[in-house]
């Protein structure tokens, strides 16, 4: 029975409604204003509970505010060892979108104009859960709502001066730690089953025992102190639409003598926490809104208050790189040692109803500094100037900034056989909606559009070539019926091969960057079709050379958001039907019977009789307008031949990729 049957019949998730990640995490990055500023990312705070953690991307402490002490009474910061910090104006409203600032009279959360982070928790069984409590120095058995054995438990004294304990799993059992002020980083480690520590009785999936995960300095049960504690659960299921996705894991790796460890989760992960368990050393913080790339990544520390650092791609260094299942994590002292990590996974887990939600397009001429909001998280950026010649470009978040500091970003040329390269033309920075253009960009007319991953619509894979027959896994959560994959390494051409499920032959391949017509080889997709899970390579030095970095992204028809799909010309009109409501906002189309251009269209520029211009992904010329040549419909675009012939000749044959 599938998932969706089984919510359909009350079973699996049982009668409630599915639950996502996006429903209970976010990572927002916001500027402060120095005045009151709502933070919108849909998270309800407001009638669920849970913790807003906000970090200062500079020197400044961290705040921790959780809807149990309540808004407007004060917060913790991870990196001190003092009580509440009083102060009625820093957050002043837990709302069901999110959370409202106000000045700070503390300064730690919204001056201007500094940048910020938040992570938001919102509790639900099975991923996090708030308690507040008073310590009794006795037994003291404290109810819990996560509804599994917790992974992590954080535990803060609110009303006294104490240190941050910290219990996290390791395999079986549990391990006892401390967060420690900036000046003196550290490990406190009782064994289990001795002392008062004692990891098989004090926690269960219905309360923890704060008596027993008390340590010699009494950071959890003084009497008549007040505590807090966060639990975070692991693996636990109780996500997707049968109820049994994991989304939050806790544990422990071990790093090589070269200081490399690979972590299987079974999900990509958008947030890791990451501390060495045996030595003094930073409690590492990560997510992929500020960066956890294929080649950099920008660290926080939940310990100090120190400015964020950007690591880069040298190997090894002090960062993660996520992939499919997981991560692989390296650290420069290149040292055996054991870690402790709380990875939560990347969103969307919900399949899109609506194209909006995970693509945009977007024309203006921009300015320097111009933030554009597209209402879409962006994970691929492809676009080009409009008036004149200009390369086709392809940037995104899962390979990166191409420095230390950010900004530039490696650039791919879907008309070249180039390798990645830093562009000299466009610089980012991302947002929640959208992004900001960099300097090169100033009084220039272009064409952009936002590409959002998400289940059954598009997803991206980073490899790298081991010139054999392999399988690579995926999280689009269908077959991809279109794959675009490019070799990125430095100095290393290829073209831009192309699986097309329309093409009815898994040895078959067509160019991104070429006009050539479709050619069949094994080497390529190994004569195997992908699934819903892999995708498959052979041999070829185009998409998997040993040794060499690599890109794959994939696309599905999505009911009401995307179609990939084929027809045959008439030579007059038709209107291809792609399931829409609202019409198409995308068309690419390509001739695949004989040699051809790879047309792009959109409704940003006009896809009506009265303005219809196309540019190619194959090429570097200037777009180029027709009045009417593919429009769009309700129930996805027209065709007609009288305008542009190449687009629908008599039995012609043609594949394309819609977005609505």
């Amino acid at each position: 029975m599938s998932s969706t049957q089984q919510l359909l019949l009350g079973e699996g998730a049982g009668s409630s409604a599915p639950v996502f990640i996006e429903d209970v995490f976010s990572c927002f990055l916001y500027t402060g204003n120095g005045g009151t500023q709502t933070i919108t990312n849909g998270i309800d705070l407001s009638t669920k509970g849970g913790l807003v953690w906000l970090k200062s991307r500079q020197a400044v402490d961290h705040a921790l505010f959780t809807t149990n002490q309540g808004a407007g009474t004060g917060f913790l910061s991870s990196d001190r060892t003092d009580g509440t910090f009083s102060d009625a104006t820093a957050l002043t409203s837990f709302n069901t979108t999110g959370f409202t600032l106000g000045a700070g009279a503390s300064g730690w959360t919204n001056t201007s104009p500094q940048p910020y982070v938040s992570w938001t928790f919102r509790k639900q069984p099975k991923f996090f859960d708030v308690v507040t409590y008073t310590g009794n120095g006795t037994t003291n058995n404290i109810a819990h709502n996560l509804g599994s054995i917790p992974g992590c438990i954080m535990i803060k004294s609110t009303s006294t001066t104490g240190n941050w304990a910290v219990i996290t799993r390791d395999g079986g059992g549990l391990m006892f730690y401390h967060y420690f002020s900036s000046s003196s980083n550290g490990l406190n480690l009782p064994a289990a089953g001795t002392g008062p520590y004692d990891s098989t009785a004090a926690i269960n999936s219905t309360t923890f025992n704060a008596a027993q995960l008390q340590d010699t300095g009494g950071s959890t049960n003084q009497n008549g102190v007040t505590y807090v504690a966060y639990l975070f659960a692991h693996d636990a299921g109780g996500f997707g639409l049968a109820g049994t996705d994991n989304v939050i894991s806790c544990g422990t790796f071990t790093s090589n003598g070269s200081g490399v460890a690979s972590v299987t989760l079974g999900y990509e992960p958008q947030f890791l926490l990451c501390k060495v368990v045996s030595t003094s050393d930073a409690w590492q913080l990560w997510d992929n809104m500020r960066g956890m790339s294929q080649t950099s990544a920008a660290q926080l520390n939940a310990n100090t208050d120190a400015a964020e650092t950007a690591r880069t791609s040298a190997t090894p260094d002090l960062r993660p790189i996520v992939n499919a299942t997981g991560f692989v994590h390296y650290w420069s002292p290149q040292a055996t040692r054991t870690w402790m990590y709380i990875a939560i996974r990347r969103g969307p887990m919900k399949v899109p109803t609506v194209g909006t939600t995970v693509f945009n397009p977007y024309t203006a001429t921009l300015s320097a500094g111009t933030v554009v909001n597209t209402g879409v998280n962006p994970d691929l950026l492809i676009g080009k100037y409009r008036d004149g010649a200009d390369v086709p470009r392809w940037v995104d978040r899962l390979r990166g900034y191409a420095t230390a500091t950010g900004g530039t970003m490696p650039e791919l040329r879907s008309n070249s056989t180039d390798a990645e390269a830093t562009s000299t033309a466009w610089t980012f920075n991302w947002t929640n909606t959208g992004f900001t253009i960099g300097n090169a960009l100033n009084g220039l007319n272009t064409i952009i559009y936002s590409l959002r991953r998400a289940p059954s619509f598009f997803d991206e894979v980073c490899y790298t070539g081991n010139n054999a027959n392999r399988t690579l896994e995926h999280n689009l959560g269908v077959a991809p019926e279109l794959m675009i994959v490019k070799k990125r390494s430095s100095g290393s051409t290829s073209n831009w091969c192309v699986y097309a499920a329309s093409l009815a032959n898994n040895d078959a391949y067509l160019f991104l960057n070429t006009t050539d017509a479709v050619d069949f080889a094994s080497v390529l997709w190994n004569s195997t079709a992908p699934t819903s899970t892999v995708f498959s390579l052979g041999a070829s030095t185009n998409i998997n050379e040993s040794g060499q970095t690599c890109v794959a992204w994939l696309f599905a028809t999505c009911a009401g958001v995307s179609k990939v799909g084929s027809y045959t010309g008439n030579g007059t009109t038709q209107t291809i039907n792609c399931g829409f409501t609202g019409g198409a906002r995308f068309v690419l189309i390509r001739r695949t019977d004989t040699t051809g251009n790879w047309y792009a269209y959109d409704t940003a520029r006009g896809m009506t009789v009265l303005t219809d211009p196309y540019w190619f992904f194959n090429s570097n010329a200037g777009e180029v307008a027709t009045l009417g040549s593919v429009t769009t419909v309700a129930t996805g675009f027209a065709l007609n031949s009288a305008i542009l012939a190449a687009i629908n000749v008599s039995a012609g044959n043609y594949i394309f990729l819609a977005i609505a």
